[in-house]
């Protein structure tokens, strides 16, 4: 996946508004226009990444990562339950789960969330800084709360 396509990829969920069932309202995107569902975000930001598995009102999942909207107000333990050998967070009421090897490029990611590193013990996931240069890690099984700003990648792995 080249850079654009991932730097896209992140940035899916991270249009949403706080607290809208992305389904039923338009909320904007980062550049000011309008969208009506998750899909459609995600859609737009991929700029036609043809590895969409599969997408439904609340949820699409990619090769590697599945992004969720949670609803303001609706954060859960079961919301926020990561599986085994995956590497989750929330950021602005969006929930990533991340279940594949490789490097993320993010993007417009701000604010502070929970995150869960429940991959095989001992994994190292890195978050890095725009220059590339390690930000934070986090060695698995660990869960707490990050800020997302400014982190420009990650590797789960």
């Amino acid at each position: 996946m080249n850079t654009l396509k991932s730097a896209a990829l992140l940035v899916a969920a991270t249009a949403l508004v706080a607290g809208s069932t992305v389904a039923a309202t338009a909320a904007p995107d980062p550049d000011g226009t309008r969208v009506t569902s998750l899909r459609e975000t995600a859609d737009r930001v991929l700029a036609g990444n043809p590895k969409v598995l599969e997408a439904t009102a609340d949820a699409v999942r990619y090769d590697g990562l599945t992004v969720t909207a949670v609803p303001e107000g609706q954060v859960t333990t079961k919301a926020l339950a990561c599986d085994y050998g995956h590497l989750c967070m929330l950021v602005k009421n969006t929930k990533f789960d991340f279940y594949k090897c490789q490097t993320w490029e993010l993007s417009n990611w701000t604010g502070d969330g929970p995150f869960t590193n429940n991959q095989t013990p001992g994994t190292v996931a890195r978050f890095y800084n725009k220059d590339g240069s390690v930000r934070w890690t986090s060695t698995a099984y660990q869960a707490g709360t990050a800020t997302w700003d400014p982190i420009w990648s990650l590797r789960p792995c």
